[in-house]
Formats: C-alpha cells, sequence, structure tokens
C-alpha cells in the first residue's frame, strides 16, 4: 500500500515543469559608421525557430540601434559552448 503512494508522488516529482532553453545566434549591423556583430541570445521556447526568433531579436537590436540582418540557427544549450568565442560580447547580451 505504501508503495501505492509513492510512485505517483515520484512520477510528479519528476514531471514537474520542464523548461527547455533555446537561443539563437545571428547577425546584426549598425549604419554610420558601419559596425557589424555575431551574437547569441536567448529567445523564449514558443520563438525556438529562426524566423520566430527574428520577430523576437529585432526589437531587442534595435532598442540598442542595430539592425537585425538574419538569424543564423536556433539550438539549445548543447550549441553554447562553441559559439562562446565567436560571439565575444555579444555572447547573451540580448
Amino acid at each position: 500500500m505504501k508503495r501505492l503512494f509513492t510512485i505517483p508522488a515520484l512520477v510528479l516529482a519528476l514531471a514537474g515543469p520542464a523548461s527547455a532553453e533555446c537561443y539563437a545566434d545571428y547577425k546584426a549591423k549598425r549604419d554610420e559608421p558601419l559596425q557589424l556583430h555575431y551574437g547569441v541570445a536567448q529567445v523564449s521556447d514558443g520563438n525556438c525557430s529562426p524566423g520566430a526568433a527574428e520577430g523576437e531579436l529585432a526589437p531587442r537590436l534595435a532598442g540598442d540601434g542595430w539592425t537585425l540582418l538574419n538569424v543564423l540557427s536556433t539550438f539549445g544549450p548543447e550549441g553554447l559552448e562553441e559559439r562562446k568565442a565567436s560571439a565575444g560580447e555579444y555572447f547573451l547580451r540580448y
């Protein structure tokens, strides 16, 4: 009988809120003088495709005077470390 209550409790504990993390790498520019940058940003799970991520990132970047050129890809946390050095100061900035 004790096991009957333990199993559902364990299942509920393991099925708690699972949050998938989604990131996008992108290219952006500023004019006068021309500046380009490559960056990595976290995007919401609902926008975890390149097209949807563009809609989320463009306003963030525009707030600092940047124009989003394109989103190269979207990926999970497993792709962060390999992109960190390339993104430099724009790693998770926006």
